[in-house]
């Protein structure tokens, strides 16, 4: 018999572009140079909330065999890309205190806005676009003299 297929959105506290801590799982218990134990904070990239699931910038790192397709223009080789991350393993860190905390809603002023244990405002990240890393071939050379009295100099 075949599970039936999950339709419709759940409602999720926390938003693309959110600073989050691991709370648990595999980043929770990386630890520092000196043995202690910190866990893995970033920015949230992408979210799924049919699934409850989200991805957190550098960390939950997997390698994916990419084959190449000519047509589309895209190298093969072996990358590496976040793994989806459940969302009971993070946290939204609270902007007043640094901690972990959980999330409420209320009407401030007449807008809805999250707001954090501590009673801080938890603001709206806008749209958070990932920024690429430059690639080594892609340093743009440096630019040619143009005129006569600086290729002189």
């Amino acid at each position: 018999m075949k599970a039936a297929a999950k339709t419709g959105t759940v409602k999720s506290r926390i938003k693309r572009g959110d600073q989050v801590v691991f709370i648990a799982g595999k980043e929770y218990n990386r630890y520092d140079n000196a043995g202690n134990r910190q866990p893995y904070r970033g920015k949230v990239i992408a979210v799924d909330a049919r699934n409850g699931k989200v991805k957190v910038e550098g960390a939950m790192m997997v390698k994916r065999h990419v084959k190449p397709m000519p047509q589309l223009n895209r190298e093969g080789g072996i990358k590496e890309q976040e793994a989806w991350v459940n969302i009971s393993n993070v946290a939204l860190v609270d902007p007043e205190t640094g901690k972990p905390t959980r999330v409420r809603y209320e009407f401030r002023d007449g807008k809805k806005v999250r707001v954090a244990k501590s009673g801080s405002v938890i603001e709206a990240a806008g749209s958070y676009k990932r920024v690429a890393k430059p690639k080594i071939d892609d340093e743009a050379p440096a630019a040619a003299p143009e005129t006569d009295e600086e290729k002189d100099k």
